[in-house]
């Protein structure tokens, strides 16, 4: 269960970063409305990955947490903000995913 709630505060980091990038595209009221949303996120991401702690190993949850974040960023960017998706960047993500998945199998919980 708690490896779920690790994967779902993970897309609550992609959700904090894309919220930030979209207040920095805008101003005024709909800048004010996606600084909300950051807080919104941040504020779930940190308490999912508080309770994952609790019996997941936190140097494990922590890395787990930021390569999801991390991934769904990259991610977000090439498909929302038209960001470059060259080889090199593909390459990384790729291992950064590995890295991940690598993480789950070794960890004793």
């Amino acid at each position: 269960m708690n490896w779920i709630l690790l994967i779902i505060g993970g897309l609550f980091e992609v959700g904090f970063a894309t919220c930030l990038g979209k207040a920095k595209e805008t101003s005024g009221m709909t800048s004010t409305l996606w600084l909300f949303g950051f807080l919104a996120c941040l504020a779930v991401s940190m308490l999912l990955l508080y309770k994952a702690t609790q019996t997941l190993p936190i140097g494990t949850a922590y890395a787990v947490w930021t390569g999801i974040g991390a991934v769904g960023t990259v991610l977000v960017g090439i498909f929302v903000f038209k960001e470059p998706a060259d080889f090199w960047r593909i390459f990384f993500i790729t291992t950064l995913i590995s890295s991940i998945i690598g993480l789950k199998f070794v960890s004793s919980i």
